[in-house]
């Protein structure tokens, strides 16, 4: 029986790190592909009361704001982003809608300035896609479902883009195979995360320069993040010179 996708991530981040340490080169130069640069992420505002969703948004320091939906009042809530012509959103709606409402959420964001929508319905909707999604804007991006290349092929012909995370595809090294199939198709590609630390998301780091958008803000949701060579300046992620190796973790959760 193999490795579940978690336990996968985990042991093909640890090879890759060891490769880099082992050949004294950067972990993206063992994957292949170009120096990340300009790495933006956004920051997630979760569902609550719309009055307190739009006061962290106002309040909010970061530029780019994922909003997650998919609960009764977001047609009141899509109404409202409008308030705020100096933020760039990415609507999360979590398979939260059917069809019906998708297109009518779809027709009421077109309003603010809203970069992508996220699995707008569940997974067993997403052949359908192909109705609402040249209705929108904005790419429409198929996160849940996206598991593995297999995914990629089943679903591709019907969404504007994928959004991978390492923990749900099994690693680096698969998310690297979608990427590269996406970009191949012309299709969107984010790269997100769990809550995890900035060592959890690293892999989505290394492999950034293939990515349109990224959504790794994991680490700044952590009291306590473990590891001190990526440093996030708002919302731009820092990675510090000593990379080769893969990120260390502070010494004082070493000794605990």
């Amino acid at each position: 029986m193999g490795l579940n996708p978690v336990s996968n991530s985990g042991l093909t981040a640890a090879v890759i790190n060891k490769l880099s340490r082992d050949k004294q080169q950067y972990p993206w130069q063992i994957l292949g592909v170009d120096q990340p640069s300009d790495i933006r992420t956004s920051f997630t505002v979760s569902i609550d009361d719309i009055e307190a969703m739009c006061r962290e948004i106002k309040e909010s320091e970061y530029p780019i704001i994922k909003v997650k939906m998919g609960f009764e009042d977001d047609e009141k809530l899509a109404d409202r982003l409008s308030d705020f012509p100096d933020k760039l959103f990415r609507i999360d709606a979590n398979c939260g809608w059917d069809l019906e409402k998708a297109e009518r959420m779809i027709c009421l964001l077109s309003r603010a300035n809203i970069e992508i929508i996220e699995q707008p319905t569940a997974v067993e909707f997403i052949k359908d896609w192909k109705y609402i999604k040249g209705k929108a804007k904005t790419p429409v991006i198929v996160d849940e479902g996206m598991l593995s290349i297999e995914d990629y092929y089943r679903y591709a012909d019907f969404v504007d883009g994928v959004n991978i995370k390492m923990p749900k595809c099994g690693g680096v090294l698969n998310g690297r195979k979608i990427c590269l199939a996406a970009r191949k198709d012309r299709l969107k590609i984010m790269l997100g995360c769990m809550v995890e630390s900035s060592i959890g998301i690293i892999q989505s780091v290394y492999i950034s320069s293939l990515a349109d958008y990224l959504d790794l803000d994991g680490p700044l949701l952590l009291k306590n993040d473990i590891s001190s060579d990526i440093k996030y300046d708002r919302e731009k992620i820092i990675i510090t010179e000593d990379i080769i190796g893969g990120p260390c973790l502070n010494e004082k959760y070493l000794n605990a």
